[in-house]
């Protein structure tokens, strides 16, 4: 553990993960005079399947298990993690990825998707825990912090993003279950002591299979049982199937299958299956031969379906023509290559689609290409008036306006696993017809829901020291900037109940006078936060888990375009600090640009912020003055390069990443030159910004000469050290700036 000023990068996956070959040096070259060391983590999806497998690789392939490490790093104060995006991988990620690896050399097994002997069950289990989102609920020893910094604000209001035009005549809408899903089945209590706890099923004839063997619960934990009913779902899917079909809208349907890996792509599958009925009745027995997974989306059906001789393969074919053209219109990820909604459960991810579709007048994009009023399908009910009432207020207000909008900044509680987002281990569709029950160390039965064969139960949790600290962080934030703090919570919602109990009971333990803090059930809540924010005001929500995890994109994408350009600041309950980067959702596509046109759009705005506080928490944390410094210089550069339009552009020929990562550079060294506050760093960065200013026409030249040609860095998931370290810093003469300094 770093017991010297020490800043953790996470080196991650896809355009993040590229664009670090270009920033990292940098911040090394300018942090080395401060004595900052500067550590680098592979998290990316191919270095966490390599670390699965130290028993099968040579040794050197072998990496160490950096997740874990951090983990622990995360519950000591001195812990300084810059987290970048990573892939939450889907299964058919994985198989890719394996594949990938596996044509490098590395000894790899196949991912069994249907495991049937202890081995392959035993190869699944160490595959899952790399599956889905595995890295965040590891490193988010705290809760969430996150804003739009004042800078980023400042600038979308100057050069504000486009916002397509609403219609009050518009048929799109949302439209979850109203009965039988997570929500209407959902029971919470509070643990008055510690304990443990098993999860079992119960059969009809009494017969009992243990589903989870021991789970630690403490005092004070709320925990949550909850069913989805399969039955009511399938019915459900229908009816949206129709009702789409007769309004004439996109059917689309919006999950979380990356976060909830264990039931959104089971429910993806319905969906599936309820819209090629046709095609499932007539070729149901090859389909089964075939081990075909609608989990997986049509993408699996397309892939397996390429083993069958050609007059097989047409005839399915054919018969998913007919269930495309009879069917609803989909909503496309990719018109141009067909790809719809429902090829890959990982393509569409709520928190990403809906606040796109909000953005451009409630439209998706159609098989031709055009945008087009869509049904938005989110089956769970929990959460989905959230975004059911934002498509309403903007019909009948029309557009925000960026130059003049408020903001919501969020409080999110989501340190130790909170909630939904920790419970894959505690998730399982059921076996039969019986019950699920949670059942405490004393036999007593805790939670308990009778089930039917395919039903989804699951059990999730919340611990008491990280709704204290929430609390805490949210009475902070509204003291801080004197705006309405809203905890986003439904008395009428059993789990929501248990804490607002807590609240009524903690909240008095903090000087809250003069401040406005409020409860509301979420539909509530965003009524009230889109009143204030179209009048200019900023509205603190102070949320669960996955309400942080959607409203930190929908607000941001509304307000200044990008959820990625939002300063995310996790406090540590340790003591340490989390710093993430922003989302990583558009990240395929800039890597598919990269690779097509050696341009590389991504935006490294994320990064430039959260190592400004990540400095600044250095300066705290070791009284360290030059951290301090770089900190404040760091931010004026980054308002420089803003207000200098150095932000990527989209166009190949033009300022790219490595580009804009350049200018920071050349703003930063400026910045240190005429500061007064240490002679020291303004004499070493006065020659350094000399140099660079002298060099910029030369430099941009280079960097921007070497695109619009494709490009080879050796891999997806795992590119190649040396391809793409040249991809990525292709100008000598910055480089040799840069390498002398390091």
């Amino acid at each position: 553990m770093p017991k010297s000023p020490t800043i953790i990068y996470t080196v991650t996956d896809e355009a993040p993960a590229l664009a670090t070959r270009s920033l990292l040096p940098i911040i090394e070259a300018f942090t080395k005079s401060s004595g900052i060391n500067v550590e680098t983590r592979d998290i990316s999806l191919a270095g966490r399947i390599i670390a699965s497998f130290p028993d099968r690789l040579g040794s050197e392939q072998l990496i160490d298990d950096a997740l874990s490490e951090l983990g622990q790093l995360a519950k000591t104060e001195e812990a300084n993690i810059i987290k970048l995006p990573n892939i939450s991988a889907s299964i058919p990620q994985m198989q890719a990825a394996i594949s990938e690896l596996q044509a490098r050399s590395y000894d790899l097994p196949d991912y069994p998707g249907e495991a049937q002997t202890d081995e392959e069950r035993a190869i699944k289990e160490r595959y899952d825990k790399v599956k889905g989102s595995a890295v965040n609920p590891v490193l988010r020893e705290g809760n969430s912090d996150r804003r739009a910094p004042k800078a980023v604000k400042e600038y979308a209001r100057s050069n504000p993003h486009p916002m397509g035009v609403w219609s009050k005549d518009s048929k799109t809408d949302v439209i979850s279950m109203s009965d039988g899903d997570f929500r209407a089945n959902e029971a919470s209590i509070t643990l008055e002591q510690e304990d443990t706890c098993k999860i079992e099923f119960v059969d009809q004839e009494g017969g009992v299979t243990p589903l989870k063997n021991s789970a630690p619960l403490l005092a004070g934990e709320v925990i949550d049982a909850t069913v989805m009913r399969r039955k009511a779902l399938v019915a459900f899917l229908g009816e949206q199937v129709r009702r789409a079909k007769e309004e004439g809208v996109l059917f689309s349907l919006h999950m979380k299958a990356t976060m909830m890996k264990v039931s959104d792509p089971i429910i993806f599958g319905h969906c599936v299956r309820v819209f090629l009925r046709e095609l499932i009745a007539r070729h149901g027995p090859t389909l089964e031969e075939l081990n075909v997974d609608f989990n997986n989306g049509l993408g699996d059906l397309l892939a397996k379906t390429e083993e069958l001789p050609e007059e097989e393969k047409a005839a399915i074919r054919d018969a998913l023509k007919e269930c495309l053209e009879n069917g609803p219109a989909l909503a496309m990820v990719n018109s141009d290559k067909g790809i719809t909604n429902l090829h890959v459960p990982s393509d569409v991810i709520i928190d990403a689609s809906m606040p796109a579709m909000i953005r451009t007048s409630g439209q998706m994009w159609n098989a031709d290409g055009n945008p087009q009023d869509a049904l938005a399908v989110i089956p769970d009910s929990s959460y989905s008036e959230v975004y059911r009432t934002t498509i309403h207020f903007c019909k009948e207000h029309g557009a925000f306006d960026p130059t003049t909008m408020g903001s919501v900044p969020n409080v999110g509680l989501m340190a130790q696993k909170a909630e939904e987002y920790g419970s894959h281990d505690k998730t399982f569709e059921s076996p039969g017809k019986g019950r699920i029950r949670v059942v405490d160390s004393a036999g007593s039965v805790l939670l308990e829901h009778e089930v039917e064969e395919g039903d989804i139960w699951r059990m999730c949790q919340v611990k008491d020291a990280p709704v204290r600290d929430w609390i805490k962080l949210a009475v902070g934030r509204a003291r801080a900037t004197g705006d309405p703090a809203v905890f986003w919570l439904d008395e009428d919602r059993a789990h929501d109940a248990q804490l607002i109990r807590k609240i009524e009971r903690y909240l008095p333990e903090h000087d809250t006078e003069g401040l406005d803090i409020r409860i509301m059930a979420p539909a509530e809540a965003t009524r009230f936060s889109l009143e204030r924010m179209k009048n200019g005001e900023d509205t603190i929500s102070v949320t669960g888990n996955v309400l942080r995890d959607y409203l930190t994109d929908l607000f941001p994408i509304l307000e200044v375009g990008t959820s990625a350009k939002m300063l995310s600041i996790v406090p540590l309950m340790d003591g340490g600090g989390l710093f993430e980067t922003g989302a990583g959702g558009s990240a395929p596509k800039h890597v598919q640009q990269f690779e097509s046109e050696n341009h590389l759009r991504w935006d490294s705005l994320g990064e430039f912020l959260a190592l400004a506080v990540s400095l600044e928490h250095l300066a705290q944390h070791y009284d360290h003055d030059s951290a301090g410094l770089l900190s404040r210089t760091l931010d004026e550069a980054t308002t420089r390069l803003l207000l200098n339009n150095k932000s990527p552009s989209r166009k190949a020929g033009e300022l790219d990443n490595r580009g804009s990562h350049f200018y920071l550079a050349l703003f930063w060294a400026q910045a240190l030159a005429e500061q007064d506050d240490d002679p020291g760093l303004k004499e070493e960065f006065t020659s350094i910004s000399e140099e660079l200013g002298a060099n910029e026409e030369r430099i941009v030249d280079e960097l921007n000469s070497v695109q619009c040609q494709s490009m080879d860095i050796g891999g997806y998931y795992r590119p190649t050290d040396e391809l793409a370290n040249a991809a990525m810093r292709p100008s000598e003469t910055f480089n040799a700036i840069i390498e002398r300094m390091r």
